[in-house]
């Protein structure tokens, strides 16, 4: 494989601990063309961060469950996070739009396929999505305040719940991770969640973008039923039995890709 960017690279070493529990820093110092000593530093970098622990020779997982920071989620799923985020950018209402957007790698792939869009006002407590339509002259952004999550890069908590309950949206676009039939829309963070939960409260219709590993997934954080939900974009790799699930609570699945 080549020299892939640093974050690809630790995301990749991620799933790769997630799978199989271990991984080797020679074995990977070769997969990835980079000097063993590179693979140290990545390897400490995520212990730091408690994603992993160090042994002799290589690197085993940590035995709680984690929350992946949005930095190293980016490299994961991509192909099937671009092709729902095209899919709900095509599904949105043309002409004069008030356009709520929650965090998530997902939903900045969304406004990124947005940012030439004429008439559209984005509400967002997300601080990369507003970063990247701040200086977009032809829409309107309006940013919540809130308390910085570096998880998420969102803003959240009284002041972010505070600001979303004086706006009204015509669609939110909301990034989870997990959803199903059972369990709704969930997150690892409860602040987080509550903060999403407003959003979606003050949204005429809510559209949920989730690539396939989060169908069927509930975390510890609970946002809404899925009887909130108007839709779900997702795409083929999602569990099919979660999918049916979902479709007979009432909300509406598309699946990115499928004729």
């Amino acid at each position: 494989m080549s020299s892939l960017r640093r974050a690809d690279r630790v995301s990749a070493i991620l799933e790769r601990v997630a799978s199989s529990g271990s991984v080797d820093a020679g074995h990977l110092a070769d997969e990835f063309a980079v000097s063993p000593a590179t693979i140290r530093r990545d390897l400490q970098v995520l212990e730091d961060q408690r994603l992993l622990s160090r042994t002799h020779g290589g690197a085993v997982a940590v035995d709680v469950a984690y929350e992946l920071p949005v930095r190293y989620r980016t490299g994961q799923h991509r192909e099937e996070k671009a092709l729902v985020a095209k899919t709900v950018a095509a599904l949105l209402p043309k002409g004069p739009l008030t356009l709520g957007l929650t965090g998530g790698t997902t939903t900045h792939l969304l406004a990124r396929l947005l940012a030439e869009r004429v008439d559209l006002t984005v509400v967002t407590n997300a601080l990369n999505i507003a970063a990247e339509l701040a200086l977009r002259p032809r829409l309107k952004l309006i940013m919540t305040g809130g308390v910085s999550r570096t998880q998420s890069y969102e803003l959240v908590g009284p002041i972010a719940d505070q600001a979303l309950k004086g706006l009204n949206m015509a669609v939110a676009v909301v990034g989870v991770d997990g959803i199903s039939a059972r369990g709704g829309l969930t997150t690892h963070d409860e602040i987080e969640a509550n903060t999403n939960a407003t959003m979606i409260r003050r949204a005429d219709r809510v559209i949920v973008v989730a690539d396939g590993s989060k169908v069927g997934k509930i975390c510890l954080a609970g946002i809404c039923p899925i009887t909130d939900v108007s839709m779900l974009v997702t795409d083929a790799s999602a569990d099919s039995v979660g999918v049916e699930a979902i479709r007979r609570a009432g909300t509406e699945v598309v699946v990115a890709g499928s004729a």
